[in-house]
């Protein structure tokens, strides 16, 4: 399994690409069990987007520590700063 670049379309389609760079956070509360964006987006008519619910207890400044590690975590990716599972365990086993 391939991580999806920070430049990598995340759905394919005649309209806008929208790539993790470009790609704000959407925001939704439910009302009468759908669930309704907080304000407009440019998507485009019929896009299909996955919502997760936000943790409990997570409030807006650890969910930004989060989103920022990630996007480190991208970043040292792209640069092939990563080591596989099997050379992580590898490494570990070797310096016991």
């Amino acid at each position: 399994m391939s991580a999806a670049s920070a430049d990598e379309p995340m759905a394919a389609g005649g309209g806008k690409d929208y790539t993790l760079n470009t790609m704000q956070p959407l925001k939704a509360q439910v009302h009468n069990g759908r669930l309704v964006l907080d304000e407009p987006t440019d998507l485009p008519e019929g896009e299909v987007v996955e919502l997760w619910p936000a943790r409990a207890g997570e409030d807006d400044e650890e969910r930004a520590a989060l989103n920022a590690e990630l996007e480190a975590s991208e970043r040292e990716y792209a640069e092939g700063l990563v080591v596989s599972e099997e050379e992580f365990w590898e490494t570990l086993r070797a310096n016991r």
